[in-house]
């Protein structure tokens, strides 16, 4: 068994460049991957809920996981989503995802039908002999409607075959209590999805971050990090509050809880890196919002001392 966890540091949550429904903006997914490999980042999280992945057709799926993985050309490890209603359309992802030269997947709860914590192990149990990678399961009650308790997880941390947890659930105590298990589990990463949360997550012993920001400011994030990790709480404190003004802008544009991913794609899109289309049945962002956007980018570089 490893000393230390699968993967530490800044994982970005990729988003997916679209042009159309079901195509890729192939030219803007180059310029973001190679934006984000810029900012030092530690890895590569593709297919999750930025990456609008429940939307998405399954052979557009498999692409963005081939041109993902040929690109990164092994760079920094890639974890592949692999979330699905589908018991065997998680293993098939999964297995592209390893053929391509991913390091691991991703999965959350199966959403819609809601599934009891027993359920939940025996589930784990029949799928992880199926998956040609390490698994790192993923704690977002919000949008699945259901989470792995602690007590779950402190028996599933029994299968070699999970490696770690993301967490999403913005519920620091639920996070602390996982820490304690770390203990039985020494090569087990816990990472905290919420980029409010990063500095504190790091600072009291958590692993990294699955951050979005991470899409257009990548090198922020890691030099937030870097200076948790190092126990540097004046500058964790001085970048935190950058991380709270992209928080309190760049996400809260908008009316609805899609605003965050659509804030992300309209940034981006603003910063010439890729398309902000929509997967159904959401849209880009409109000229207003567009405009507001951009001033926040504006508000932010001239504001904060980005790294």
């Amino acid at each position: 068994m490893h000393e230390k966890p699968m993967l530490q540091g800044i994982i970005p949550p990729m988003v997916t460049p679209l042009q159309e429904r079901d195509q890729l903006d192939y030219e803007g997914l180059e310029r973001l991957i190679e934006h984000i490999l810029s900012g030092g980042v530690h890895g590569l999280f593709i297919l999750g809920t930025t990456g609008e992945a429940p939307s998405l057709s399954y052979r557009l799926r498999r692409e963005i996981i081939e041109l993902t993985c040929s690109q990164v050309n092994g760079r920094v490890p890639v974890m592949v989503g692999i979330t699905d209603t589908s018991f065997i359309e998680s293993v098939n992802l999964a297995r592209h995802a390893a053929e391509a030269g991913a390091k691991g997947v991703v999965l959350a709860p199966p959403y819609y039908f809601p599934a009891g914590q027993e359920e939940l192990l025996e589930y784990l149990d029949h799928l992880t002999p199926e998956l040609p990678l390490p698994l790192t399961l993923y704690n977002m009650p919000s949008h699945t409607k259901l989470m792995f308790e602690p007590e779950t997880l402190h028996r599933a941390m029994d299968n070699p075959a999970i490696a770690g947890l993301k967490d999403s659930s913005g519920d620091m105590v639920y996070f602390h209590r996982l820490q304690i298990f770390l203990e039985k589990r020494p090569d087990f990463h816990l990472l905290v999805g919420p980029e409010e949360l990063l500095g504190e997550t790091v600072l009291l012993g958590g692993h990294g971050g699955v951050s979005g920001g991470a899409n257009i400011f990548p090198r922020l994030y890691v030099t937030l990090y870097e200076a948790a990790s190092g126990g540097d709480r004046d500058r964790v404190e001085e970048l935190h509050r950058t991380v709270m003004h992209i928080s309190n802008t760049i996400y809260s544009t908008g009316r609805f809880n899609s605003s965050i991913i659509k804030g992300l794609k309209c940034a981006l899109s603003l910063e010439g890196i890729c398309d902000d289309f929509m997967a159904e049945p959401f849209h880009r962002f409109r000229d207003a919002e567009r405009q507001r956007i951009k001033r926040h980018l504006t508000e932010i570089k001239n504001n904060h001392p980005l790294p």
